[in-house]
């Protein structure tokens, strides 16, 4: 983990659920900044490895985790994971204690956010949700982006614990804001990508040296996170890291069933999507996103 400084903060309990390429690195921050953390990971190996490493505790259920924390932080697979470790005998609501606060980072529907708030709010506790951008670098380097939804009191208690793993913690509106706005930006990258990947084997076709193609014009208006951190391994075919497609169409089904919904119209963005699904079919499930570019050599 990149070494990185912590703003002076009062020490809370605080619980973790889901140990993950994201949430191990993220609860270690937690931990580093000088907050009490227990963890939780369905693979309990990976719970007790967590609290060897950082020294925190670890539990056998989500309900013990949470069980005294102040703020329960997790970031799951998707929806029905999420209701996993929140309902139920052994969910973390039933053992959360009364005006603790459950903080949501899962990419998941702005459906169950909504669903989840309002069983928190019967038990006399908060929910947000707080889908983040930024990656497992991201992650490992305390510099995401969370987006936010939710009650704007419990989200102002939240946000400096949350800035222990984060470049910028931001409260976008009532419950499920924070879901809608990560699918915004899931909505950017897939036509971000979709353009490099043209740009790119279109300049490759041309017989132009792609790399400094992308120096001189990364100088400019074109200029992006995708083309600056992903058109170089682009051109190198190197796509064993990143995002993994998995998750992008993931994402991407429920930025479609959200729109079905509220009648916005994404005719790049289901094309893309079927276009990911390409090299699902060509076996690149874990391959980054921008191994997009393989449909077009």
């Amino acid at each position: 983990m990149t070494t990185r400084a912590y703003d002076p903060i009062e020490s809370r309990p605080v619980a973790f659920l889901g140990l993950g390429v994201m949430g191990h690195p993220m609860a270690g921050h937690l931990a580093r900044a000088g907050h009490r953390v227990t963890v939780y990971n369905r693979t309990a190996s990976k719970s007790a490895a967590w609290a060897k490493e950082y020294g925190g505790a670890s539990a056998p259920t989500p309900r013990e985790a949470a069980a005294g924390a102040d703020v329960v932080f997790a970031c799951v697979g998707n929806d029905d994971d999420l209701r996993s470790v929140t309902i139920g005998a052994d969910g973390a609501f039933a053992g959360m204690k009364p005006g603790a606060i459950f903080v949501d980072h899962t990419t998941a529907s702005a459906a169950v956010a909504r669903e989840l708030a309002a069983a928190a709010r019967e038990r006399g506790l908060e929910f947000i949700d707080a889908p983040v951008s930024g990656g497992n670098l991201g992650a490992i380097n305390g510099a995401l982006t969370v987006m936010c939804g939710g009650n704007a009191e419990a989200f102002e208690k939240i946000q400096p614990v949350a800035l222990a793993f984060s470049k910028a913690v931001t409260l976008l509106g009532e419950s499920g804001a924070g879901q809608l706005a990560k699918m915004v930006n899931q909505i950017c990258i897939a036509g971000l990508v979709q353009g490099l990947s043209e740009a790119i084997a279109f300049g490759e076709k041309a017989g132009l040296d792609m790399k400094a193609v992308l120096g001189v014009i990364g100088k400019g208006a074109a200029q992006s996170w995708q083309m600056d951190n992903r058109g170089p391994t682009m051109i190198d075919n190197k796509f064993d890291f990143g995002f993994a497609v998995d998750w992008m169409r993931k994402d991407l089904g429920l930025v479609l069933d959200e729109a079905k919904r509220n009648g916005a119209r994404l005719p790049v963005t289901a094309l893309v999507d079927q276009f990911y699904a390409d090299i699902q079919a060509q076996g690149g499930n874990r391959q980054d996103t921008s191994s997009l570019i393989k449909r077009l050599r």
